[in-house]
């Protein structure tokens, strides 16, 4: 997903992206254990979202500060 697409949205459904792409690491690292990997990109494009969601709530969070003071 894009960090665009991502700016658009609340903090709720980022936290809740966040759930889901962990549980898709996960479920990966059950496939490389079974031996089963169907496609070997997708623990790391799950892994860069969740740097990406959390980057934008960070940034929110910055501001959010800046803003009470």
């Amino acid at each position: 997903m894009k960090a665009i697409e991502l700016r658009d949205k609340d903090n709720a459904t980022l936290l809740k992206y966040i759930k889901e792409r962990e549980h898709d690491v996960s479920s990966f690292r059950m496939q490389v254990a079974t031996g089963v990997v169907e496609n070997v990109r997708a623990a790391r494009a799950a892994r860069r979202d969740i740097a990406r969601i959390k980057t934008i709530l960070r940034q929110r969070e910055i501001a959010e500060a800046k803003g009470k003071n």
